[in-house]
C-alpha cells in the first residue's frame, strides 16, 4: 500500500505536483495581471519563474504510477512531457518579449495564454481517463484559437484565428464522437487500464474499431498530419511568429503524448486488429512525410515552408507509434526534443528578421544575411542542417533511432519512404542556406539592422540543445527509456 504521506505532502498532491503547481501558477499569474494593471514585465518574469518551478518539481523521481483514483499516470514518461512543455513555453516567452514589444502588441494576456495552454498539454501527457485527456485537449486548443488571433489589428492573424477554430471544432467532434464509441463498445469504461481489459476480451467489436478510427482521424488533425493538415499552413503563417514556435512544437509534442497512451490501451497486443491499424498509421505517417516535404520544396515564405515541414515532421515522428515499441518510443521523445529547440531556434530567427508589418519573411529578404547579420544566419543554418539530419546534430540521432525501430518493428518500406523524404527536404533546407550565403540582396532592399533583445536567450538556449542532444544523445535516451 502507498503511504499517506510523501515528503509532508499527501501522496496524491505529491504525486501530482507539476499538475497541481502549474494550475496555481496559471491562477496566480491571472491574479498578478488582474492586481498589477498595464505592467507586463512582472506578469512575464512570474511567470518564468513559475515554469522554471514547474520544470524543477517535474525533475523529482516519481515512480511509475497513477494518482487521484486513477484518473492521472505519473512516471517518467509524464515528467519528460512536462519539462518539454515548460521548456518550450520558457523559450517562446522569452523569445516573445522582444518580439511583442517590436510588434507593439505586448499585453499580459500573452503570457497568460501561453500558461494556460500549457497546463492543458501536462494534462494531456498526465491523462489515464478519457475525460483528462478531452479537458487536457480543450484547454490548449481554445488557448491556441486565441494566440492564433492575438495581433487582432492584423487580417492573416485574425484569419488563423477563425480558421482553427472552425476545424479545430469540426475535428473535435471526431474525438468525443469517438470516445462515446469507446466508451460504449467497453461497456462504460474510460480509465485507460479497463478500456484495455475490455479491448483484450473483445477487440473485434465494430463499435470499438469505428470509435477507435474517430479518435485516431481527431488526433491526427492536433499534429497536423497528412491529410488533416489543411488547416497548418494559413494558421502557422497568420499566427504571431514565436506563438507558431508554440504550436508546432509543444502543441505537437501534446498531441502524440496523448496518441501513444491512447492507441496503448485501444490496440490490442498481437491481434489482426492491431495490425490494420498500425499499417493504417504507417500509411499517414509516410504520406505526410512525402506530401509536406515535396509542398514545402515549393514554398517561398519562410514560415509557410516550416508549416509544411512541420506536416512531414508529424509524418517522422509517427513512426514511433507504427513501431509501437519501446524502441519506437524511446525513437519519438528524442525527435521531439530535438525538433523542439530546432524548429523554435528557426522561427525565432525568423521572427527577428520580420519587420513590424509583417515583412522580410520571403526567401529573397534573407538573401545577403550572412553579410548584413552574420550570427543570425550562422544560427539559421545550424537549425537548417539540423532539420535535414545532418550529424553530429540532434536530429540526425532522432531520425536514427526512428529509422532504425520502424525496421525492427517490420516496417522497412516505411524506413525507405522516410529517408526519400529527407533527400527531398535537404532541397529547400538547404536552399535557405545558399541563399542566405550566396545570393546578393536585390537593389533598394534595405540592410537588416535588427537587435535580437531577449530573443538572443532562446536562440543560445536553441543553439545550445541542438549540438548536446547531438554529441550526448545517449543520455536523453536513457532517460526516456526508464519510463516505458
Amino acid at each position: 500500500m502507498r503511504p499517506n504521506l510523501f515528503y509532508g505532502l499527501p501522496v496524491d498532491l505529491f504525486y501530482g505536483l507539476p499538475i497541481v503547481l502549474m494550475t496555481f501558477v496559471c491562477l496566480a499569474a491571472i491574479v498578478v495581471s488582474a492586481l498589477l494593471r498595464n505592467n507586463s514585465k512582472v506578469v512575464f518574469v512570474f511567470s518564468c519563474v513559475g515554469l522554471v518551478a514547474v520544470i524543477g518539481a517535474a525533475c523529482l523521481l516519481f515512480p511509475n504510477g497513477t494518482a487521484f483514483q486513477g484518473m492521472i499516470s505519473v512516471g517518467v514518461y509524464s515528467s519528460f512531457f512536462d519539462i518539454l512543455f515548460c521548456s518550450a513555453a520558457l523559450l517562446v516567452m522569452i523569445a516573445g518579449r522582444s518580439y511583442l514589444q517590436r510588434m507593439e502588441f505586448e499585453f499580459d494576456e500573452f503570457y497568460l495564454l501561453i500558461l494556460l495552454a500549457t497546463s492543458g498539454m501536462m494534462l494531456m501527457a498526465h491523462a489515464n481517463h478519457l475525460l483528462i485527456t478531452f479537458i487536457g485537449i480543450e484547454v490548449m486548443s481554445v488557448s491556441f484559437y486565441v494566440l492564433a488571433a492575438y495581433m487582432r489589428t492584423k487580417t492573416l492573424s485574425v484569419e488563423a484565428g477563425l480558421k482553427y477554430f472552425l476545424l479545430g471544432a469540426f475535428a473535435t467532434g471526431f474525438l468525443l464522437y469517438g470516445m462515446a464509441l469507446v466508451y460504449g463498445a467497453t461497456g462504460g469504461a474510460m480509465e485507460f487500464g479497463a478500456i484495455r481489459s475490455a479491448v483484450g476480451r473483445e477487440p473485434s467489436s465494430l463499435l470499438l474499431m469505428a470509435g477507435t478510427g474517430l479518435i485516431i482521424v481527431g488526433l491526427c488533425f492536433k499534429v497536423a498530419a497528412f491529410p488533416f493538415h489543411s488547416w497548418a499552413p494559413d494558421v502557422y503563417q497568420g499566427a504571431p511568429t514565436v506563438v507558431t514556435a508554440f504550436m508546432s512544437t509543444a502543441g505537437k509534442a501534446a498531441a502524440l503524448s496523448a496518441f501513444y497512451t491512447l492507441m496503448n490501451a485501444l490496440i490490442p497486443d498481437g491481434s489482426p486488429e492491431a495490425t490494420k491499424i498500425y499499417m493504417l498509421l504507417a500509411v499517414i505517417s509516410a504520406a505526410s512525410m512525402l506530401f509536406g516535404n515535396i509542398v514545402a520544396a515549393t514554398q517561398t515564405n519562410v514560415k509557410r515552408m516550416l508549416a509544411y515541414s512541420s506536416v512531414a515532421q508529424a509524418g517522422y515522428m509517427m513512426m514511433g507509434l507504427v513501431a509501437g515499441t519501446k524502441a519506437g518510443m524511446t525513437g519519438m521523445m528524442m525527435y521531439l526534443a530535438s525538433y523542439m529547440f530546432t524548429q523554435i531556434g528557426a522561427l525565432v530567427v525568423a521572427s527577428i528578421i520580420e519587420t513590424k508589418y509583417g515583412e522580410n519573411l520571403e526567401f529573397s529578404d534573407y538573401a545577403g544575411l550572412s553579410k548584413s547579420q552574420p550570427a543570425l544566419a550562422g544560427l539559421m543554418a545550424l537549425f537548417m542542417f539540423s532539420m535535414v539530419g545532418i550529424p553530429p546534430l540532434a536530429m540526425f540521432f532522432g531520425k536514427y533511432y526512428l529509422f532504425t525501430a520502424a525496421i525492427d518493428a517490420g516496417f522497412t518500406w516505411l524506413a525507405v519512404v522516410a529517408a526519400v523524404a529527407t533527400v527531398i527536404s535537404a532541397y529547400f533546407y538547404l536552399g535557405l542556406i545558399v541563399t542566405m550565403y550566396f545570393k546578393q540582396q536585390n537593389e533598394g532592399q534595405a540592410v537588416l539592422q535588427t537587435e535580437p533583445g531577449l530573443s538572443g536567450i532562446t536562440l543560445v538556449l536553441s543553439a545550445s540543445g541542438v549540438i548536446m542532444l547531438g554529441l550526448l544523445p545517449a543520455l536523453l535516451v536513457k532517460l526516456t527509456t526508464l519510463g516505458l
